[in-house]
């Protein structure tokens, strides 16, 4: 059996009437598990709750018939073969990301690249909001022109004209993406990649007082229905308070509005860890 102490998949919650508090959902597989993934990923079992009352402990499958395994407003129904590929190393964080991605973003939507990098993140968004009537919309914000470059040189490559008038590049800071998105637009989507650039200055790196100032205005402009996606990477300087900023916002996000979540392999201490904020 594995061992639950690998891995988890944390719920962080609050609500403003009473006191901070945390709920984890532990991935169970059942007791009898096949030791291949395949049979793994068939098998595996959700569970949101208190520890079981009966050992101390957290339930184990044959507990967990008759409960929920998810709020049907959820971004992840479907997604427990991904998630089992994530933490047996088959997928990436970025690939989990999209995967939520395409459970929430809909054809002709506006949505946010707050750290566009190398501009991969910003190509698969415009796959998911482009469509016939050229109404959706990718703002693209990175503080660093290289970046912007790099993006653009992707785009021009990957798309065509029609597709390229979709994309908005902005070299600016994150922390300002409510002075570029247009205040009626109904942003679906605000997408952070934290840490440097792939390939560029490893000094120059995203920061836990503007990611914070950045959280806060997605927050302002996110839809109902809307998800605030964050990859988070802690193996450099700085990343672990980052980190901690991008938890500390979650903890002040009300439960009745919000599902907050993230997937951490924890003997993976320097591992990038996907985050989400998904608004009901």
């Amino acid at each position: 059996m594995l061992s639950l102490r690998l891995w988890s998949f944390s719920l962080a919650t609050h609500s403003t009437l009473s006191c901070s508090w945390r709920r984890t959902l532990f991935l169970v597989p059942p007791q009898k598990l096949n030791n291949t993934l395949s049979n793994c990923s068939k098998n595996l079992s959700c569970y949101c709750g208190e520890p079981n009352k009966k050992n101390g402990f957290f339930p184990v499958a044959s507990d967990l018939q008759s409960s929920s395994s998810s709020p049907k407003d959820s971004p992840f129904s479907g997604l427990e073969d991904a998630l089992v590929s994530y933490l047996f190393g088959k997928k990436r964080a970025t690939d989990i990301a999209h995967m939520v991605w395409k459970q929430v973003v809909q054809k002709g939507d506006t949505v946010i690249d707050a750290t566009c990098g190398n501009g991969f993140d910003t190509l698969a968004m415009l796959n998911l909001v482009a469509d016939d009537y050229h109404d959706g919309y990718v703002y693209a914000l990175d503080i660093q022109e290289d970046a912007l470059d790099n993006t653009s040189l992707l785009l021009e490559k990957s798309l065509n004209s029609n597709e390229r008038q979709l994309v908005k590049l902005f070299n600016i800071c994150h922390s300002k993406m409510e002075n570029v998105v247009p205040r009626n637009a109904s942003v679906r989507l605000v997408a952070f990649n934290l840490g440097y650039l792939p390939g560029g200055d490893k000094e120059i790196i995203t920061a836990s007082e503007t990611t914070s100032l950045a959280l806060e205005a997605a927050k302002r402009i996110l839809m109902p229905g809307g998800l605030i996606s964050i990859v988070v990477y802690v193996g450099h300087p700085g990343g672990r308070e980052e980190l901690e900023a991008v938890e500390s916002f979650a903890t002040k996000l009300c439960v009745e509005n919000w599902i907050c979540c993230k997937l951490q392999m924890l003997n993976r201490p320097f591992g990038p860890i996907p985050i989400f904020f998904y608004r009901r």
